[in-house]
């Protein structure tokens, strides 16, 4: 009943007019800057952070709730009309997605996709508002040990989940510790790695972090390959915008299995929402086979229904995950991870009590921008893919100046933009040798914490490291993650031996 209340107040907070706008507002920036191709869900938050800085941070945060939830929106319509995903979580809704798009069905396979994510994400976030009062609640009674566990479970599963080769993974987590330690150290006063600048002895802002490798680094990847003609493999969008009774009833199981594959990865920090997208197509291809009449490989509804709402589930629990337990489960969670430390809140179990207001208008605000997305999806999709259409050259010629722009007026600092601009140096080199950026960003948010915590737990036990494994929640986390390591280096030798065969 304390969840009904509390949702209730965060109701009264969300559906002022105000707040409306800045939802309705997140909803539209997401999905546009989603649907470019190569952009994402990630890099549309990343993009827009510097924006909000100007609003208060109930507004900034509903704000980003809303670009959070629409740039995965965004992905699916590049994939399904252009058979190129706009981010990896949207490439197993493509396969059959694209095959009902040249099939004639692009609108059916879009208004899919939007039901999908929509009831994905409804789901998600209900378990989400009623389940992580308990998480937080549970999570209170973790000691620095028990956090240290899980920063650690947060840097080696996604360090060895996301990449494809375990060592890029760990190179990558060794970059994000760097910058992330950058500055004076809170405990000793230590200055660490700042070169003599003085402007870095506050350590290296999140927001030019994300900006510079996701944006930025986005750009000049783009600017190193051979130049893309838009709108050349664009298919048109013709037809009703909506499920007939029967196609919806075709789709409502795979929506409805897609959903339970998505919710509990949300807690898992394996990168993103990959893992239960295929996990989820796959089941409805051999649920498929099982008929009379198989439709995969002829655009079956199903193959675009299963992943997508499991897409949007993932995403929903992940924000639980994010404001129950501190802990960013993918790339775009990290970066919503700086949003709350840039405005001063540290997510966790104690942000429910000191900052309740927010948290549960951020909730509520979760549930308003899902029905703004399926209002604005459902009929104008076809109106969002006809930004496909803008030439590559000047799109990324304008989100280049954008961030640029963005992140001067944040602090209107010069060496800002220095750092701007060797980050996406870095983030252009990591592209070119598929080095994951996911664990970067992971590692910049939580390495301090990490360290904090582990240092913590070494003083109290007068530097006894077995105090690290004293608990059963510790010895718990730390099982689950040689589990989850033998599992992916399992599934990195299988891919290796199919790819030699």
């Amino acid at each position: 009943m304390d969840a009904l209340a509390n949702l209730a107040d965060g109701f009264g907070t969300a559906l002022s007019p105000i707040n409306i706008l800045w939802v309705f507002l997140g909803a539209v920036l997401g999905t546009a800057v989603g649907v470019l191709p190569g952009l994402g869900s990630s890099m549309a938050v990343a993009l827009l952070l510097p924006v909000t800085l100007v609003l208060d941070p109930t507004g900034a945060l509903i704000m980003l709730a809303g670009v959070y939830y629409g740039g995965l929106f965004g992905d699916s319509i590049t994939g399904i009309l252009l058979n190129t995903p706009g981010n990896s979580s949207a490439i197993a809704a493509t396969f059959e997605g694209h095959r009902m798009a040249l099939d004639g069905r692009a609108a059916q396979a879009l208004a899919t996709s939007a039901i999908g994510a929509f009831t994905g994400g409804l789901i998600a976030t209900t378990v989400v508002a009623f389940g992580a009062p308990a998480f937080a609640d549970l999570a209170s009674a973790f000691g620095p040990e028990e956090f240290f566990a899980l920063t650690v479970f947060a840097f080696v599963a996604t360090a060895f989940v996301v990449a494809d080769s375990a060592l890029k993974g760990l190179a990558a987590l060794v970059i994000g510790f760097t910058v992330g330690v950058m500055g004076i150290d809170t405990l000793t006063g230590t200055v660490r790695y700042t070169l003599g600048v003085p402007q870095l002895l506050d350590g290296v802002g999140i927001v030019v972090i994300t900006v510079g490798l996701l944006a930025l680094g986005e750009v000049l990847h783009v600017a190193s390959r051979s130049r893309w003609q838009s709108g050349d493999r664009l298919v048109t969008v013709k037809g009703r915008p909506f499920l007939s009774r029967a196609e919806f009833r075709e789709a409502l199981p795979a929506w409805l299995r897609g959903t339970a594959f998505g919710v509990p990865f949300g807690v898992i920090p394996v990168g993103g929402s990959e893992v239960p997208t295929f996990l989820a197509y796959g089941t409805e291809r051999r649920l498929d086979a099982r008929r009379r009449r198989p439709m995969f490989g002829r655009g079956a509804i199903r193959g675009v229904a299963g992943p997508e709402a499991a897409g949007n589930a993932t995403a929903g629990t992940a924000m639980g995950a994010l404001l129950a337990l501190g802990l960013p489960t993918s790339a775009t969670a990290a970066v919503l991870l700086g949003a709350f430390q840039q405005f001063g809140f540290q997510t966790g179990p104690l942000l429910f009590a000191r900052s309740g207001d927010l948290v549960w208008a951020l909730i509520a605000s979760l549930f308003i921008g899902l029905v703004v997305l399926l209002v604005l999806n459902l009929p104008f999709a076809p109106v969002w893919a006809q930004l496909l259409r803008i030439p590559r050259q000047y799109l990324y010629a304008g989100i280049a100046v954008f961030a640029g722009l963005g992140i001067y007026a944040s602090a209107g600092s010069v060496v800002d933009l220095v750092l701007l601009l060797l980050l996406g140096l870095l983030g252009f080199v990591m592209r070119r040798h598929d080095v994951p950026l996911a664990p970067v960003l992971i590692a910049v948010i939580l390495g301090p914490l990490a360290e904090e915590n582990l240092r913590r737990s070494l003083t109290i036990s007068q530097g006894d490291p077995a105090v690290l494994v004293s608990t059963p929640i510790t010895v718990g986390i730390y099982a689950l993650l040689v589990v989850a390591v033998v599992l992916a280096l399992v599934a990195q030798v299988r891919r290796r031996r199919s790819a030699d065969v």
